[in-house]
């Protein structure tokens, strides 16, 4: 870990967790997937792939990087050439977390989604925001983080 100096010398630095979701969309439908039981947090839960950045990903949009592979090791999608940008929130469990949301679009190329992890993701499937919101699975940050999603899908006229 490196060593820096905190800008306050009375208080520790702290450093946080990079977590990544992608909001993947087609046809007006998001996939959601099903907190797997072997998740130590939210087994159960609906939400968007995504996972931990990864130190040496990539030195540029490892964000981006990171949102495609957790697409692809959650579910076997292969994400398209654009991502955007949603909305980023911190949390905390056993370490606090910067989460940064994705908005990204299944390739022409890409395989239909599967659960490639069971103990990951215990299902999956592609749902209306409306179904989203009325699911009780769902948690009202996640549906927070799917309306700036479909705000950004609609900006973009995907």
């Amino acid at each position: 870990m490196l060593d820096m100096p905190s800008p306050n010398p009375n208080q520790p630095v702290i450093f946080v967790i990079v977590n990544v979701e992608v909001a993947i969309v087609r046809d007006g439908r998001y996939l959601v997937t099903e907190r797997g039981s072997g998740e130590s947090y939210g087994a159960g839960w609906l939400g968007f792939p995504g996972g931990k950045l990864e130190w040496g990903e990539r030195d540029q949009d490892a964000i981006e990087a990171t949102a495609r592979r957790e697409a692809e090791e959650e579910t076997g999608v292969i994400l398209g050439p654009e991502i955007a940008y949603v909305e980023s929130h911190t949390f905390g469990t056993d370490a606090p977390c910067l989460d940064i949301v994705m908005l990204g679009r299944p390739a022409a190329h890409s395989p239909e989604a599967i659960i490639r992890d069971p103990e990951e993701v215990a299902a999956l499937a592609w749902m209306t925001l409306a179904e989203i919101a009325a699911d009780p699975r769902t948690q009202p940050w996640t549906l927070a983080s799917l309306d700036r999603a479909e705000a950004v899908r609609e900006q973009l006229g995907w």
